[in-house]
């Protein structure tokens, strides 16, 4: 997604200077609102010609804070603020009992930070890739509103629910995925070890051998011979699949052909249609304004096909559209879930029907999980059966042809 470079000021009037991810300068603007920044200049950030990426290497392999070090976070920071424990000395005790030295250090500069005078949401922002947009705009609605302990438990039970729906999807993806690889590495074995024996035997009968079996032996040799090409090739194609994902355009073709993957794509969008859905509903409830709210949660979509669309969404709804005739021109929202929306924005309760959709989508991700052995064992068996009639025409069919040739001699 692109970057900006902003300068803008904070609630307080201080002059702020930092970069955003949005998919337009106007979603930037957006999420900068969200945090409590009126921006004063939006400059897109050109990357760099070669890889795009600025980083070296010691801050490539720097530990950073991990989700579920937010997650402990927002629980204990609710847990201390409802107990009445002022906030510098609740992120002290955070700072103090926290095993992650990344997320110790975070405290550290946020705690330094709330005491020069900066408001917390500020405070948090200055802190690169540790916090999305959606949390600092959910905790600047916290401020706002005097409900910042209430905020911090809706935080803890939304990422709880994004870690939730992660596990998911990679426990769904598991299965299939170590197939594959079995195959993978079934193929690799046959090519190296099996038809070369065949191989000798058939040359030392000197016939004629079909066409597929002399196929299968010239790939052999060449797996043989040129494995170290076979395998410089994997691994250039890795680095440039890599190179191509880290681009907007790759990035964005990519999450697009993951929605259309056999099984694993159906559930990948639900997936990620739940986690809108539930982040749509929880800025609502806080009282994020709608456009405002569709901003900072197409950043926790983790798609940019998606985002896209949400994106999409905001505009219309910008341009005077209802949320549901928005929804309709997405495209990516099924009949009952339009009907949902319908009642919601009727009824004034938008907010609730989105839960009910998350709660749905979240069922149906389970139930397509439960039954994902079901559906991806017709699709590994006839990969199976491809792989077994290719060997058996390849290899044992030649050997029947060599018996019948032997014995009429």
């Amino acid at each position: 997604m692109p970057s900006f470079s902003y300068t803008g000021r904070s609630a307080s009037g201080e002059l702020v200077h930092g970069t955003i991810e949005g998919a337009t300068a106007g979603t930037a603007a957006d999420l900068l609102f969200g945090q409590g920044i009126t921006p004063l200049d939006i400059t897109p950030v050109k990357e760099s010609a070669g890889t795009g990426v600025s980083l070296s290497l010691s801050e490539y392999f720097k530990e950073k804070v991990t989700h579920v070090d937010i997650l402990l976070f927002s629980r204990q920071l609710y847990t201390l603020l409802k107990s009445g424990v002022p906030l510098l000395r609740a992120l002290t005790g955070l700072q103090e009992s926290t095993s992650s030295n990344p997320m110790k250090a975070v405290l550290r500069e946020t705690r330094a930070s709330l005491e020069s005078g900066r408001e917390l949401s500020v405070s948090l922002a200055r802190q690169p890739g540790v916090f999305s947009p959606f949390y600092l705009a959910m905790v600047r609605v916290g401020e706002f509103t005097g409900r910042l302990e209430d905020v911090f438990l809706s935080l803890f039970h939304h990422l709880e629910f994004e870690k939730y729906m992660r596990d998911q999807v990679k426990t769904a993806l598991r299965y299939p995925s170590f197939v594959l690889a079995a195959m993978a590495v079934a193929i690799v074995i046959v090519n190296i070890f099996v038809i070369p024996t065949f191989a000798k035997v058939f040359t030392g009968f000197g016939a004629t051998l079909p066409l597929l079996t002399r196929v299968l032996i010239v790939f052999s040799n060449f797996m043989v011979s040129f494995w170290y090409l076979l395998a410089l090739g994997a691994v250039l194609a890795a680095v440039g699949f890599r190179s191509w994902v880290s681009t907007d355009s790759g990035r964005y073709q990519w999450d697009r052909v993951k929605l259309k993957m056999p099984v694993a794509g159906k559930i990948m969008r639900k997936a990620t249609m739940a986690r809108f859905s539930r982040s749509f509903a929880l800025a609502m409830k806080s009282g994020v304004p709608i456009v405002q709210a569709m901003a900072v949660v197409a950043q926790t979509v983790d798609n940019a096909f998606l985002a896209e669309k949400i994106d999409n969404m905001r505009d219309g709804v910008e341009r005077g559209d209802s949320i549901l005739h928005s929804a309709i021109a997405s495209a990516v929202f099924t009949p009952v879930v339009l009907q949902m929306i319908a009642v919601g924005e009727e009824s004034g309760a938008l907010e609730d029907m989105m839960q009910e959709v998350a709660d749905m989508y979240q069922g149906e991700v389970e139930y397509e999980i439960k039954t994902l052995g079901q559906q991806v064992e017709p699709i590994l068996i006839v990969f199976l059966g491809i792989l077994v009639l290719i060997l058996a025409l390849g290899i044992f069919l030649p050997i029947w042809d060599l018996g019948k040739v032997a014995i009429n001699r």
